[in-house]
């Protein structure tokens, strides 16, 4: 099958999902290594749901999961109040599994321990009410604010809350951006390949904002870029480099198996072993951890969206098999201690 036509491939349901990585199971290797996962959704959007029983069932595949990060997805909004505080809604929601997880009764692993929420910075200063509700509604748990950025020349956007073009350039974004450092807020940056020099461009005028790269920088594979693998990898590995010059940067490692990148595990009649997925995954993960080092690359599970390609137990798998002849210090900060330490999670 092309790249052009897994990229037309139909998404399986959650159901479908399930029956179809049934048909692939491998046990954990290395249970032993502590784990924070460092990205993951949760949503529920009848008729399907991925909430708390979900998370809980992915981590019990043998993996060693200590943590988790939630990440932003637009979930449960309120339907009321001013418009541009409705998106606390999301952090009370997950504020509240995270609760729930923290009174052990579900076992060790602490869920959302870190919150990132939604916030539309292009309002400028004024969304610092929004951004002090978010840490109200979040606890001790808010860590920061994704507004995803992702927009192509060629392919636009197919983001939920569609972003203009260079949007990361604009004035009134850097000025609802310069809101966040002051409150001891990140930001995450979910950008196509073709962005990364937008992404250093404010990294470099805010140095004291840290900033983490979502999904490895997006390499894209379907559409014009389909077929065009070099190519790709040529610019994203340039723009990888560059981006990492800027200190306050780190990575995450993950989001590879998001059907945009073009790799088309989604399409296939079985789903990829790990050894598979670290054969096509290989060069990109190398190439993050030269350029940012092991202290600032952290991976993720990016599940359930990356759930489309594999199963939970084997993408960590593949991401353990990616990195067995690294030092063992070196891992620890990767699988655990990078996410720790920039989502201030503790121990």
């Amino acid at each position: 099958m092309t790249e052009q036509q897994a990229a037309s491939v139909k998404p399986r349901t959650m159901a479908e999902l399930e029956a179809w990585h049934a048909l692939h199971i491998e046990h954990a290797i290395e249970p032993g290594l502590p784990i924070v996962d460092a990205h993951h959704h949760m949503w529920d959007r009848p008729p399907e749901h991925y909430g708390l029983h979900e998370l809980l069932a992915e981590f019990g595949g043998g993996h060693a999961v200590r943590a988790s990060v939630f990440m932003e997805c637009t979930a449960m909004f309120k339907q009321d109040g001013p418009e541009m505080l409705r998106p606390v809604g999301e952090t009370e929601y997950v504020n509240g599994v995270a609760a729930m997880s923290a009174s052990g009764i579900y076992g060790d692993t602490r869920i959302c321990a870190g919150i990132v929420g939604y916030a539309d910075l292009r309002l400028g200063a004024a969304i610092r009410e929004l951004l002090e509700a978010h840490v109200r509604a979040g606890g001790d748990r808010f860590r920061g604010i994704r507004q995803q950025a992702q927009y192509d020349e060629i392919l636009g956007s197919m983001a939920r809350r569609t972003p203009p073009r260079s949007m990361l350039r604009d004035p009134s974004f850097r000025a609802g951006f310069a809101q966040l450092q002051p409150l001891g807020l990140s930001f995450d940056a979910y950008v196509y390949f073709t962005q990364l020099d937008e992404l250093a461009d404010l990294a470099r005028a805010f140095p004291e904002t840290t900033i983490i790269l979502n999904h490895a920088g997006t390499p894209l594979g379907i559409g014009p870029y389909a077929g065009r693998r070099d190519a790709v990898y040529r610019s994203w590995s340039a723009g990888m480099r560059a981006l990492a010059d800027c200190p306050n940067v780190a990575v995450k490692i993950g989001g590879l198996g998001m059907p945009i990148c073009g790799f088309g595990f989604e399409a296939r009649d079985r789903p990829p072993s790990s050894e598979e997925l670290a054969t096509a995954w290989r060069p990109y993960v190398e190439l993050c951890i030269a350029a940012f080092g092991p202290s600032r690359s952290m991976f993720e599970s990016n599940f359930p969206v990356d759930k489309q390609s594999c199963g939970y137990t084997v993408l960590w798998n593949a991401f353990k098999r990616l990195t067995n002849g690294l030092p063992p210090e070196d891992r620890l900060s990767m699988f655990g201690g990078t996410a720790s330490r920039v989502y201030r999670l503790g121990n």
